[in-house]
């Protein structure tokens, strides 16, 4: 299995409830999540507000969605990032969204791993 090309997707936030949270995607269906998701094009490197749809137009949450083109992002690939309200049941939707749409959930320290495959980190830094 080639994870290379494999779309990941996983909570970036530590678990538990908080103020905001985060759903990290990386990988070449990042940009298609995007547009499923927020049902916009996003502009590469700017904050979007707005909301985070389900598969049949209902909202699941609002918050803020970034899209960073490869290679300019943490891992070198294209990567999402979705930062709603942090509580744990909004995550696990937003979460189970991306992997409905082809991601599959990330290892533990894969984005890392990414990064490092990618010259994006150095071994000491990963």
């Amino acid at each position: 299995m080639n994870h290379a090309r494999d779309t990941i997707a996983a909570v970036a936030t530590a678990q538990g409830r908080g103020g905001v949270g985060i759903v990290r995607v990386s990988g070449p269906l990042a940009g298609q999540l995007a547009q499923a998701i927020c049902r916009r094009e996003l502009k590469p490197r700017f904050a979007h507000h707005g909301p985070f749809f389900a598969e049949h137009e209902l909202p699941l949450d609002e918050g803020l969605a970034i899209y960073f083109p490869g290679p300019n992002s943490f891992t070198g690939e294209d990567v999402l990032e979705l930062q709603g309200h942090g509580g744990p049941v909004v995550l696990d939707l937003l979460l189970r969204r991306c992997l409905e749409l082809g991601a599959r959930l990330a290892r533990p320290g894969e984005f890392s791993e990414r990064a490092f495959l990618n010259d994006k980190l150095d071994l000491a830094q990963a």
